[in-house]
């Protein structure tokens, strides 16, 4: 199996051991760091490369049901979830480096950013516009109530 990552769910009910166990068998996973504007259509496209994907659920902002940078993956089969780790894991889509982590299984209600603004909450702490990502700074997101993304008017 591709190494586990760092990163343990804060919301895990059961002891390491067990979490552990869980995420050896399983089939779906967190895919990290995308652009505000990637689609699922995009996200399938590219994991069914490795294998057929039962299920994509886009991160969306808690308050304005808008994408927020990640999604969750579930394969039909454990072996596909590992070559997707293993080969997708680090790859360029919509010019952001993409990472994946393996997951316990997607819960209703996951699909929605923990952050205290809806968003991520890494984006709670990002200081800085960054246009391939998309999405607004914390500063600018609580100081602007435009849930829409930032309009280019033409002179023409």
């Amino acid at each position: 199996m591709a190494g586990l990552s760092a990163y343990r769910d804060q919301q895990w009910q059961g002891t390491r051991g067990e979490l552990e166990l869980t995420l050896e068998t399983s089939c779906t996973l967190y895919v990290g760091n995308l652009a505000f504007y990637t689609t699922e259509e995009q996200i399938y496209e590219l994991f069914s490369k490795v294998g057929e994907v039962k299920l994509v659920i886009m991160g969306l902002d808690r308050h304005k049901k808008t994408p927020c940078g990640f999604c969750f993956v579930e394969y039909y089969e454990h072996e596909d979830a590992e070559n997707a780790t293993r080969y997708i894991n680090g790859t360029r889509l919509d010019d952001r480096i993409i990472r994946t982590d393996w997951d316990t299984g997607f819960i209703e209600g996951r699909q929605f950013g923990r952050g205290k603004s809806g968003g991520q909450i890494r984006d709670e702490y990002r200081t800085s516009y960054d246009p391939g990502r998309g999405g607004k700074p914390k500063r600018e997101s609580l100081e602007s109530s435009d849930s829409g993304p930032p309009v280019v008017q033409s002179s023409a």
